[in-house]
């Protein structure tokens, strides 16, 4: 069943067409990616759908009963409202009918019967007289305080605020725009198994291509005003949209060398003109016309690390570095060695103390023990999360160059404006406000400005947030040439696996752990009792506080279970491992092409047995950590 469709839909903004004249189908249980460069239009159609924007022409239609709810990529405000009020808020039409029915069966008018009537049919449809259950359900689906403030929560805990005001609608179909921005890795996590237990369907923004390839059922590619659907997942979108590049490279050059020929003709002389036909004149116009209309694909953003002066072998050494914040300790006996040319990523949960870390392991912070050896000759780049190193009243120029007219790159002068030109910025965007830039537009100042510094230690706070796919790669080939030092900070998993070559987990209590490789190396070699699937934004939530230490006195606690119970415990392996064998070849199944081109009574029956099935794991999974904590006497 359709939920929504664009025919011939077109939006401009000024001369520029963003959606110029775009066919889209979305299906009923679809997770639909919108890929496409910063500034492409991907929000901008997702008001369309919202019903924010209308379209300039063309035809936007969708199923009348449809319910559409947004996950917009804006937190919700660090206000006074309750957790429980955020929540209902999603149903503040419903909320307003029920009000309206109420304050007239208050009246006692009979004249006003008939609207009663019309009232209790709409609450009926919109199952409004259980508003009370439906919000409490969520709030404990998403194991949300209902009681608390949003002002005592962190950006973690409000995005989760802000799904249940989305999910509380039951809606047919949701619209998360970049919604693992600002999140961390267990948060994102966390995310990704609600929308997978999420039956409607999906469309979705991300640059976290981690979280594209887990979700996405469906690729949809906007470019240069047009959209391209890809099936499957984003590993299979890179491989077709590789062929599709070539192929459109090889039809314009064959175009072009068809052209110029033809104009080479055209321009023969007298003996040309009195033999020419007409008929080919009137081609050869038309070819001119099409090579004009021809949208060349938008530039990918250009640029290089200015080189410096290498540094000592040693960068930085820590011993036995203490630190605490507010009474809790965040880091507690390190003892680590940087060396040049190390790529150390830093992961944990939101305010475990990663920044802290950075400050130490720049010499901004003395700890409160321990003893930190900086190396020498030291040059530091530092991108800021924040972006406190830009003046929002200044332009982008004089952010990046401090007024001049040429800054100097690995010796070399160059103008501003052809420097900026790398970073995607036309001269006349240049001479913008800061303030007046998107986040992703901002990030791009922040690595002009970073680039056109000589460094040879790198530091990168969150590099990744609104930075589009492309740009992130082209990040990543940088990172992985430069010759110096680089310390990163990142919830991106897919960034920190591509380019780091050793990982510092904060894994509570003020543990601060080495791993060799990246983050799925770290998964592979983590102590299972750091692991916090079972609630993934918990961590969030503790900020870094200890959670209990299972395995502290775990062979003095271990319990003898009953016959029964440990029959079914050494049963269990067996049977989580058949069903993630049936839930692999189901999630094969629904990802193949030609899978929503069937039959549609198939397609919801496949689709509920892939939620079934997906249902059945987790609970013997729950199962399974349940009995194991009985027997550890946990």
């Amino acid at each position: 069943m359709s939920l929504i469709k664009f025919d011939e839909l077109c939006v401009s903004f000024g001369t520029r067409a963003l959606l110029d004249h775009v066919n889209l189908q979305l299906e009923a249980g679809e997770r639909v990616a919108l890929v496409g460069l910063n500034g492409a239009g991907k929000s901008t159609l997702l008001k369309v759908v919202a019903g924010h924007q209308h379209p300039d022409s063309g035809v936007f239609w969708k199923d009348p009963a449809i319910r559409i709810a947004e996950l917009s990529q804006m937190l919700p405000a660090a206000d006074e409202r309750r957790v429980r009020d955020v929540v209902m808020a999603g149903l503040a039409e419903v909320v307003e009918l029920r009000a309206r029915y109420e304050a007239l069966v208050q009246q006692h008018d009979p004249s006003s019967m008939d609207q009663l009537e019309r009232l209790q049919h709409e609450l009926e449809a919109r199952d409004g007289w259980h508003l009370e259950q439906r919000v409490e359900t969520v709030l404990a689906r998403l194991s949300l305080p209902g009681e608390k403030c949003m002002a005592e929560l962190s950006g973690g805990w409000r995005r989760r605020a802000a799904l249940g005001a989305a999910l509380v609608q039951n809606p047919d179909l949701l619209l998360l725009d970049e919604p693992t921005n600002h999140l961390d890795i267990e948060t994102i996590e966390w995310l990704e198994e609600q929308i997978l237990a999420f039956r409607g369907g999906v469309l979705f923004i991300s640059h976290d291509r981690a979280l594209v390839d887990r979700l996405a059922t469906r690729i949809i590619e906007l470019d240069r005003g047009t959209l391209t659907s890809f099936p499957g997942n984003y590993s299979r979108y890179l491989e077709q949209k590789e062929a599709l590049l070539q192929e459109e490279a090889r039809h314009n050059a064959e175009f072009d060398k068809k052209l110029a020929q033809e104009e080479r003709w055209i321009r023969q002389g007298i003996k040309a003109r009195r033999t020419r036909n007409e008929g080919r004149v009137r081609a050869l116009k038309k070819m001119r016309e099409e090579r004009s209309d021809r949208r060349e694909r938008q530039g990918a953003a250009r640029f290089n690390l200015e080189d410096a002066v290498k540094s000592g072998k040693l960068v930085v050494e820590l011993e036995n570095v203490s630190q605490s914040y507010e009474g809790i300790a965040i880091i507690r006996d390190l003892t680590l060695a940087i060396q040049r040319g190390d790529r150390v990523g830093l992961i944990g949960p939101n305010g475990a103390g990663k920044s802290t870390l950075l400050k130490i392991l720049l010499g901004e912070l003395q700890p409160e023990s321990g003893t930190v050896r900086m190396g020498t000759k030291l040059e530091v780049a530092y991108f800021d999360q924040l972006r406190g190193q830009l003046d929002p009243e200044r332009s982008i120029i004089d952010n990046v160059s401090g007024g001049r007219e040429s800054i100097e790159i690995n010796g070399q002068n160059r103008h501003i404006i052809s420097y900026l030109q790398d970073f995607l910025f036309s001269p006349e965007r240049a001479r913008t406000p800061v303030k007046a830039l998107s986040g992703g537009e901002c990030n791009r100042v922040l690595l002009a400005r970073l680039f056109s510094q000589p460094a040879n230690l790198l530091v990168l706070d969150e590099p990744t947030n609104d930075l589009d796919i492309e740009t992130l790669e082209l990040l990543e080939e940088i990172l992985l040439s430069y010759q110096g030092t680089l310390l990163l900070v990142s919830h991106d998993r897919r960034f920190l696996d591509n380019v780091v070559t050793s990982t510092l987990a904060f894994e509570g209590d003020g543990r601060v752990v080495e791993y060799v490789g990246g983050y799925q190396d770290w998964l592979r070699q983590r102590p299972k009792a750091t692991s916090s699937k079972s609630n993934p934004a918990k961590s969030e939530a503790d900020a870094g506080q200890a959670p209990a230490a299972a395995s502290q006195s775990k062979t003095n606690n271990v319990r003898k279970l009953s016959y029964k119970l440990q029959r079914e415990l050494d049963a269990l392996p067996a049977m989580m491992e058949e069903a993630e064998s049936l839930l692999a070849r189901l999630q094969e199944e629904t990802s193949a092409p030609d899978f929503y081109s069937q039959d549609h009574a198939h397609v919801s029956a496949r689709l509920a047995a892939l939620h079934d099935q997906e249902q059945k794991l987790e609970t013997l999974m729950e199962r399974w950590v349940e009995l194991e904590e009985m027997q550890a006497g946990s």
